[in-house]
C-alpha cells in the first residue's frame, strides 16, 4: 500500500477498527476515511453505494460487524445474521463496483465446526455442524469468506479474509449484557471488589445508577456481589485470546504482503479455504482466565461457576502455522494483556 493511498476502515470506533487505525497511523498511513454509524448505516444499500461513489477508497478494512457474547448471539439470532450479512454484502459488492485495489474481510474463528479437530486449520471450514448458540453469526461470516472468494474468482478482485481468534483490548465492549467473556469478567470482578470495599459511590458512578440499592439489584442479575462473582458454565472450556493491537498489526502486515493469488495453489481445481487464521496458538480454560483476572484486580471473594449456563464449544484453538510461516507472531501475553485492559478500563483516556 502506498503511504498516500486512501484507506477506508469500516467500524473504526470498535475494538478491531480502532486498533487497525492506530497501527496504520504508526506505519505512516494517514489518508484514512471513516464514518460513524449515524453518518453511514452500512446495512443501507443505497447509502453504501453513494459513499463508495463519492469516496472511491483504494483499500478497505471491513471490521464493522454486530458482535456479542453467548447470550447475545443466542437471543438476537435474527439480528445477528441479517445485520452482518447486509453490512458485508454492501461493502464487499461496492468495493468491487468501484474498483478497490484490495479489501480485507474480518471474520471470527466461530466459523469452525463445534466438534472441530484441534488446533483448527483453515481447511476444517464446513466439515461439520456449527455451535448452535452462535450459528447465525458464524453463517454470516462464512458467507463473507465465500463472497470474497467468489468475487475474486469471477471478477478478478483482490479480496482477502482473516479469521481472528477471541479479541480483547482498548475500546472493548464492557456492557454486562452483550460483552464477551474477558471484558465482562473484568467489569464484574472490578465491581465486586468495589462492593467488598464499600466503595458505593464508585459502583453507582460506574453503572450510572440512581442509588447503590439500584446498582446492587442490577448486579445481582449477573451474579455480582461483595462476596462472589458468578461465571457462566463449568469453567472447563478452553479459549484462545489475542490482544487487539497484535491482531491489527497482523492485519496490516497481511494487507501489505499478501494477495488473494498467494492463498492457493494454481494447480488446484477447487479453490477454497483461502482465509488466514490470526491468533496466538495458545489457549486457557475459562476458570484459568477468571483466576488471572481476579488476581490482577486483587478481588478476595469467590468465583462461582454456574453449570446451568451454557459452556459453548469446549475448545477453540486456532492453527496459526500459515500466518507464522509468513513471518508474523503475536507479542502481548494474556497476563500482560489483562493488566493492560484493566488499566484501560480504569483510565480509558490513557495511552497504553
Amino acid at each position: 500500500m502506498d503511504k498516500n493511498a486512501k484507506i477506508y476502515v469500516a467500524g473504526h470506533r470498535g475494538l478491531v477498527g480502532s486498533a487497525i487505525i492506530k497501527n496504520l497511523n504508526s506505519k505512516g498511513y494517514f489518508n484514512i476515511v471513516t464514518k460513524t454509524h449515524n453518518e453511514l448505516d452500512l446495512t443501507d444499500q443505497l447509502a453504501v453505494q453513494d459513499f463508495f461513489k463519492n469516496q472511491q477508497p483504494e483499500y478497505v478494512f471491513l471490521a464493522a460487524a454486530k458482535v456479542g457474547g453467548i447470550e447475545a448471539n443466542n437471543t438476537y439470532r435474527g439480528a445477528f445474521i441479517y445485520e452482518n450479512m447486509m453490512i458485508q454484502n454492501n461493502v464487499i459488492h461496492q468495493s468491487y463496483v468501484h474498483g478497490a485495489k484490495k479489501l480485507m474481510f474480518l471474520g471470527s474463528t466461530c466459523i469452525y465446526p463445534k466438534e472441530c479437530p484441534q488446533p483448527m486449520k483453515e481447511e476444517y471450514l464446513l466439515t461439520n455442524p456449527l455451535e448452535y448458540t452462535n450459528e447465525p453469526y458464524a453463517i454470516a461470516k462464512i458467507a463473507g469468506i465465500k463472497m470474497c472468494e467468489s468475487y475474486n474468482l469471477q471478477y478478478g478482485t483482490n479480496f482477502i479474509s482473516v479469521m481472528p481468534t477471541n479479541l480483547y483490548g482498548p475500546n472493548d465492549n464492557f456492557d454486562l449484557e452483550t460483552s464477551h467473556v474477558l471484558p465482562a469478567l473484568i467489569r464484574k470482578i472490578h465491581l465486586a471488589k468495589l462492593l467488598s470495599e464499600s466503595n458505593y459511590d464508585a459502583v453507582v458512578s460506574d453503572l450510572n445508577a440512581a442509588s447503590i440499592e439500584e446498582a446492587k439489584t442490577y448486579l445481582s442479575r449477573f451474579g455480582v456481589s461483595a462476596d462472589s462473582v458468578e461465571v457462566w458454565g463449568t469453567g472447563t472450556p478452553k479459549r484462545e485470546f489475542l490482544w487487539s493491537e497484535d491482531m491489527a498489526d497482523a492485519c496490516v502486515f497481511l494487507m501489505q504482503n499478501r494477495n488473494f493469488s498467494n492463498t492457493y495453489n494454481l494447480t488446484e481445481k477447487e479453490i477454497r479455504n483461502t482465509h488466514i487464521n490470526i491468533g496466538t496458538g495458545i489457549d486457557v480454560s475459562i476458570k484459568e482466565l477468571a483466576v488471572t483476572i481476579k488476581k490482577t484486580i486483587d478481588f478476595k471473594g469467590e468465583l462461582v461457576f454456574n453449570s446451568d449456563k451454557p459452556d459453548g464449544t469446549l475448545k477453540k484453538l486456532t492453527d496459526v502455522s500459515k500466518l507464522q510461516n509468513l513471518g508474523w507472531k503475536y507479542k502481548v501475553s494474556l497476563a500482560e494483556g489483562v493488566n493492560k485492559l484493566y488499566n484501560w478500563y480504569l483510565y480509558p483516556k490513557s495511552n497504553i
